[in-house]
């Protein structure tokens, strides 16, 4: 009886040692989590998501990036292993098109969870006189910094408008300098593609009146005809304290993760993101993370569309009873 406990006990201690070394091993990974500008959105919540993954024993840091474009085109490099994206890059990039038109497909590209909708703010001030898109023509636009997920965005939605760069004076500035240059009298309106509750919006409205430029009507159809990763919303009235709400479209941010990352780190990471613990951390953040980070909306921007999960992935959501 004692050597058939002692064998028990020897198998348990084992098991728990094999455990330990398999924790242990995932946690010498380090993860980098890419972000974005700091005056943006990407940046505290990204640094949400590795604060709450150091606390719990991983060795990560956070980098401020220029968003969508580059991170996804330093996780295809290697160069770090979680970032934010905006879907409708990811699913240019996966499809060789759009802003990566002549680039080889990118398959490596792999998903671990959807975050937050990314709304369509084009921003002017109410003594602006815009009103309309059309009447963006010959006025200081800004579209976003070169290559980031605002100037695809922008882009996009002037091809809606059956217009092109050439009929507004566009500047090329993220969109924190470029609510700067508005609130000096150097630019008329801007794009911020980005959660609601935008602080730069909001500081603009603290010494300025405020208004959305709408993408509504016929050319919000015709750019989700083509673009099926946008969808329709409106910016509330009470979220920037406007006179009226303002039709617009959005798309979903996703956590990109490196391929190569091993299949039990990966659910480890997701075990921990979605913990209460986790979730605390990560919501408090930003209030558009408190709103949209959940389980339940998890595969959000990513069911539907040709971005795979990562197979670490599938096997979390699978054992969660949200796959099949």
């Amino acid at each position: 009886m004692k050597k058939h406990l002692a064998i028990i006990l020897i198998t348990v201690l084992l098991s728990a040692f094999v455990v330990s070394c398999e924790r242990d091993g995932q946690r010498e990974q380090f993860i980098t989590v890419l972000t974005g500008p700091t005056s943006g959105i990407f940046f505290p919540i990204g640094g949400g998501f590795s604060s709450h993954l150091r606390e719990s024993g991983f060795r990560t840091s956070v980098t401020a990036t220029g968003a969508t474009l580059e991170n996804i085109r330093l996780i295809l490099g290697g160069q770090g292993e979680l970032a934010i994206a905006m879907s409708d890059a990811v699913t240019q990039a996966i499809g060789g098109f759009g802003a990566f038109y002549g680039e080889p497909p990118a398959e490596n590209l792999r998903a671990l969870m959807g975050l937050w909708p990314n709304y369509t703010q084009i921003v002017t001030t109410a003594d602006s006189g815009i009103r309309t898109f059309e009447d963006l023509r010959g006025r200081r636009v800004g579209v976003g910094a070169p290559g980031s997920g605002v100037e695809l965005n922008a882009r996009m939605i002037y091809w809606a408008h059956g217009m092109t760069y050439d009929d507004s004076s566009v500047d090329f500035l993220s969109y924190g300098t470029a609510i700067d240059q508005m609130r000096n009298g150097l630019i008329d309106a801007a794009f911020v593609t980005s959660g609601l509750g935008n602080a730069t919006i909001m500081e603009l409205g603290f010494t300025r009146d405020i208004y959305f430029i709408p993408v509504d009507g016929e050319a919000r159809q015709r750019l989700m005809d083509r673009y099926p990763f946008f969808g329709s919303s409106v910016i509330g009235r009470e979220v920037y304290n406007t006179a009226e709400e303002t039709e617009t479209v959005f798309v979903m941010n996703i956590m990109l993760v490196d391929v190569n990352l091993p299949n039990e780190v990966v659910y480890n990471i997701l075990e921990n993101v979605f913990s209460p613990e986790g979730l605390q951390t990560i919501h408090a953040t930003h209030s558009t993370a408190a709103a949209h980070i959940r389980m339940e909306t998890a595969l959000r921007g990513i069911q539907g569309t040709p971005i795979p999960l990562h197979d670490g992935a599938i096997e979390f959501y699978r054992a969660r009873g949200m796959l099949p």
